[in-house]
């Protein structure tokens, strides 16, 4: 019997889509406000998602508390309040798009966790905006 929890998390972050490739006005034109070359913000909601079996000693999956601090350690402390493309490795050289985000934090979170576990990580840019991957 397989069972997916989900943890929620959240980090503010700012950012800039742009390729330094492209003339300013090719990011203009496919980046629109989100190439400001002073930066734009986003208040990202996070879930995490893990599947597998049910422990039938606890109950658990896995403990929702042991997740929640990997999930602060691992992503909020490192992301949040930050300048994603001129305060954190990751994106550096990497465009910090919605798609591009939810990769590396599933690339972090991967290696944190056993792998007898299913992980799949949504990433929510604004209300209406997400992105989603589970490793494929």
């Amino acid at each position: 019997m397989k069972v997916k929890v989900a943890r929620e998390a959240h980090f503010n972050a700012a950012h800039r889509l742009h390729n330094p490739n492209w003339t300013d006005e090719k990011n203009s034109q496919v980046f629109g406000k989100c190439n400001n070359p002073n930066f734009h913000g986003h208040n990202y909601k996070l879930i995490v998602e893990v599947k597998g079996e049910v422990n039938p000693e606890t109950g658990y999956v896995i403990d929702l508390g042991d997740l929640a601090k990997i999930i602060k350690t691992k992503i909020e402390d490192r992301f949040d309040h930050k300048n994603l493309n001129l305060d954190t490795e990751e994106f550096k050289n990497l465009n910090p798009t919605a798609e591009n985000i939810v990769v590396v934090i599933y690339n972090i979170l991967r290696v944190e966790l056993d792998n007898k576990y299913t992980l799949n990580i949504k990433l929510y840019e604004t209300e209406r905006n997400l992105a989603e991957y589970g490793g494929e």
